[in-house]
């Protein structure tokens, strides 16, 4: 059962990391002016990125000081979830699954 609960998270964890560089990516596309946010869909997307990510980047935000047009939390969210899947969660479900077998 441990198993099973620490790889459901650790999927989690891995689409969360691909949405936030997914949503930077696109971010930076619309900056540069290589999409448009006239396009429905690229709108649409980026909508439903940004309502995904908010509450992520929400208490960082609070936390950090502001850099202008510089925003380093996803940063700080992708590192923190880096540090979940590599650390924290090997480390309290390591001991589950050997006890377990």
């Amino acid at each position: 059962m441990a198993l099973v609960i620490y790889q459901i998270l650790d999927l989690l964890l891995t689409v969360a990391r691909w949405i936030i560089i997914i949503q930077a990516v696109l971010s930076w596309l619309v900056a540069f002016n290589v999409i448009n946010m006239h396009s429905d869909f690229v709108r649409t997307v980026l909508i439903a990125l940004d309502r995904m990510t908010a509450p992520l980047y929400r208490p960082i935000r609070r936390i950090m000081p502001d850099l202008g047009a510089l925003d380093l939390s996803p940063l700080v969210v992708l590192l923190l979830i880096i540090i979940l899947q590599s650390i924290v969660l090997p480390a309290i479900f390591t001991p589950m699954i050997a006890a377990s077998m």
